[in-house]
């Protein structure tokens, strides 16, 4: 696997990507944000065999780093990807931020594992979050 850094030319396979991971109830990025977070956030691609595996984004300003998504093609999961993806970025961004949040999902079991894995907490849940009523965990990490 490779793990690196998205460039301009990873934008159409990230998008597709996005395509196949979220429904509009989940807010799916289009190919002019991930052209826009190329450029101006953290966006990792992971690469198997010249493949498209999956992705992690976190957004980042001033004075605080929020990661915003991480998607893993169905073809390829089942091998740590999410994880090396969210180590990755936690790396790099604890070098400049005490604290990193993220918004997920009550009902999506294996991304809160993980992330407690990581040793994100709940802080809140935000009610009625997600486009099809679903309440989203405010969780946080403190570096």
């Amino acid at each position: 696997m490779i793990l690196r850094k998205a460039i301009s030319s990873d934008v159409s396979k990230l998008f597709a990507l996005e395509q196949e991971l979220f429904s509009v109830e989940n807010f799916p990025l289009s190919r002019a944000s991930f052209a826009y977070h190329v450029k101006n956030n953290l966006l990792y691609i992971a690469e198997i065999d010249g493949k498209t595996a999956g992705y992690a984004l976190a957004l980042i300003k001033r004075t605080h780093a929020k990661i915003y998504s991480i998607g893993v093609s169905e073809v390829f999961r089942g091998k740590k990807i999410a994880s090396k993806l969210l180590e990755t970025l936690l790396h790099e961004l604890s070098l400049n931020f005490k604290k990193i949040t993220l918004e997920v999902r009550t009902d999506n079991e294996n991304a809160i594992t993980l992330y407690k894995k990581f040793n994100f907490t709940i802080q809140k849940i935000e009610k009625a979050f997600y486009r099809d009523g679903c309440d989203a965990y405010i969780m946080e990490f403190q570096s």
